[in-house]
């Protein structure tokens, strides 16, 4: 083994230092100027134009997260039984999500309407596709413990099965 090393760091050569060249990025929006300086290593200089996002479309990305939402409420049972309080933030929201969990299948068409109606829809902006995509995602991703939940189904009983699943819900 110390023969190994020994060819190995007789082979190796030193780095040479590295050279500093200027650099330039240009963007439509923005220009960034690497340059070398005998006082400094770099000097960044940064000039962008922000242009603020519309109150509409912020609305309508927060309102996508609804969807992933109201799926994951039922996650918090069990947090909602040991902290009452808890609850209380939720309560005003129990009109619509009684309304959302009474229509047969508001999941499955809620989800495919913001897929197809918002994600797909090129009329939006990148930013309203993209969160309405994160939502759409975060609620592909809420299915996975229900599926778990159904196949290892702890029972309705106090036993190993229902004390694991309080706990992954609590914790």
């Amino acid at each position: 083994m110390a023969s190994l090393c020994l060819s190995l760091h007789q082979t190796l050569k030193p780095l040479a230092a590295p050279r500093l060249t200027p650099l330039s990025l240009s963007f439509p929006t923005s220009t960034i100027s690497l340059l070398p300086s005998p006082k400094r290593l770099s000097t960044l200089t940064t000039r962008a134009s922000h242009t603020p996002t519309p109150a509409t479309e912020r609305v309508i990305s927060i309102a996508s997260y609804a969807l992933p939402f109201f799926n994951s409420i039922q996650y918090g049972r069990f947090l909602f039984a040991q902290y009452p309080k808890l609850g209380l933030l939720v309560e005003p929201l129990f009109p619509i999500l009684n309304l959302y969990t009474s229509l047969p299948y508001a999941s499955f068409v809620a989800f495919f309407g913001l897929y197809l109606g918002v994600v797909r829809n090129t009329s939006f902006t990148r930013y309203v596709r993209f969160n309405a995509m994160q939502a759409v995602t975060l609620d592909v991703l809420l299915a996975v413990p229900v599926l778990l939940t159904r196949i290892l189904d702890p029972g309705q009983g106090s036993g190993f099965g229902m004390k694991v699943m309080m706990w992954g819900h609590t914790d």
